[in-house]
C-alpha cells in the first residue's frame, strides 16, 4: 500500500510517499481501508519531533480516519467486514489502510460523508472533551475561543454555543471572524487590530471570561490569562502560534481561576468509556445538524506535505482532509 512515512524527525518536506506492506489485524484489532484522513496541527509537530509523543521510526502520521472495514482480528464480533466506520488510530492514518484497536472504531452513519467524518474525530472530540469534562461549561457562561476559525476552534464555537454559552471568537482576520460568526460566535475580536485584553474587558463588562479555549499560545495566552473571571477555567489546548508561554502562577491565586490542561489523546487512553460516550453524543449531534465539520480542502494523500504546510501556516479555515 501507499503511505506517508517519517523516517526521522525533520521538516515536513522530508516525509516520503512510498510503498510499504499492508498491515494485518491481530487480536482485538480492525483493519480499515481508508477513504479519508483528517490533517491536524499536531501531525506537523509530531514529524518534526516537537510533540509530546515521540514514536519509534519509521512511523506513519495521522490519527483520524474514515473508511470501510476490510478485515477483523480475533475476538471482534460486533463489527462486520464492509461496514463504514470512523476510527482513531493515533498513528498510521496517512495511508491506504490502517489497523486500529476495536475500542477506537465506531460505525459511521450514512448521512455523514467520508471527508467530514474523517475530520470529526480529533477537532470536535477535543473541543467536546475540553468543554464537557475539563471545563464543565455551563449554560449562561462566557466562552472565549482563540484561533476560532481553525478546525478545533470552530468546533469549540459550535459546541460551546450548543451547550448554552455566550461565545467570543478571537481571530487574526475579518474573513476568519466571519466564519466563526457563521458557526455561532456572538462576539468577534480581531486581535491584530485591537488590544485583546481591553477588548475582552469591554465584551464582558469588566467581569472577565468564565472559560477560555486557548490553542494559540504566546501573547494571546498572556492576554487571556489576565482576563479571567472568578472561578474561571483557562483551558490549555495547544500552541498554534509557535510559542509555549510561561504562566505566572500568582495570577491564578489572585484571580481565583484554574489552569486546566487538555490532552485529548491521553483522555481516550485513560477514559475509553467516556471517550466512547462522547463520540456517540457527537455523532448524534452531527446527524441532528447541531454540529458540522467545515472542510476547507481535500487533497490527495500524495500531497500530504502541502496539506501539513497549510495547516501549520494557519492558512486553513476549518479542516484539511487527505484522500488515498
Amino acid at each position: 500500500m501507499k503511505a506517508i512515512v517519517c523516517e526521522e524527525f525533520a521538516p515536513v518536506e522530508q516525509l516520503k510517499y512510498i510503498d510499504i506492506p499492508d498491515p494485518v489485524a491481530k487480536k482485538g484489532q480492525v483493519l480499515v481501508k481508508i477513504s479519508a484522513c483528517g490533517v491536524n496541527f499536531p501531525d506537523g509537530l509530531l514529524v518534526q519531533g516537537l510533540y509530546q509523543m515521540k514514536p519509534a521510526f519509521p512511523f506513519i502520521p495521522g490519527n483520524e480516519v474514515a473508511g470501510v472495514i476490510e478485515a477483523l482480528g480475533e475476538g471482534v464480533t460486533h463489527l462486520k467486514v464492509g461496514m463504514r466506520v470512523i476510527a482513531l488510530c493515533m498513528l498510521g492514518g496517512y495511508a491506504e489502510k490502517v489497523v486500529c484497536p476495536v475500542t477506537h472504531v465506531m460505525p459511521l452513519p450514512d448521512a455523514i460523508p467520508d471527508e467530514e467524518a474523517a475530520a470529526l474525530v480529533t477537532a470536535h472530540a477535543t473541543a467536546h472533551h475540553a468543554l464537557k469534562q475539563r471545563a464543565q461549561l455551563q449554560a449562561g457562561e462566557t466562552l472565549l475561543v482563540t484561533g476560532a476559525a481553525g478546525g478545533t476552534g470552530l468546533a469549540a464555537v459550535q459546541i460551546g454555543k450548543l451547550m448554552g454559552a455566550k461565545v467570543i471568537a478571537v481571530c487574526s482576520t475579518q474573513d476568519k471572524l466571519d466564519m466563526a460568526k457563521a458557526n455561532g460566535a456572538d462576539i468577534l475580536i480581531n486581535y491584530t487590530t485591537t488590544d485583546l485584553k481591553t477588548a475582552i474587558k469591554d465584551a464582558t463588562d469588566g467581569k472577565g471570561v468564565d472559560v477560555v479555549y486557548e490553542c494559540v499560545g504566546g501573547d494571546t495566552f498572556h492576554a487571556c490569562s489576565r482576563s479571567m473571571a472568578w472561578n474561571g477555567r483557562l483551558l490549555v489546548v495547544g500552541f498554534a502560534g509557535g510559542t509555549i508561554p510561561e504562566f505566572p502562577v500568582n495570577l491564578s491565586l489572585v484571580k481565583g481561576y484554574s489552569v486546566v490542561g487538555v490532552f485529548w489523546g491521553s483522555f481516550t487512553q485513560h477514559q475509553p468509556k467516556d471517550f466512547a460516550a462522547n463520540m456517540q453524543e457527537l455523532l448524534t449531534w452531527y446527524v441532528q445538524g447541531k454540529v458540522k465539520v467545515v472542510v476547507d480542502e481535500v487533497l490527495p494523500l500524495a500531497q500530504a506535505k502541502d496539506a501539513l504546510n497549510k495547516v501549520m501556516g494557519r492558512e486553513v479555515k476549518g479542516k484539511m482532509t487527505l484522500r488515498p
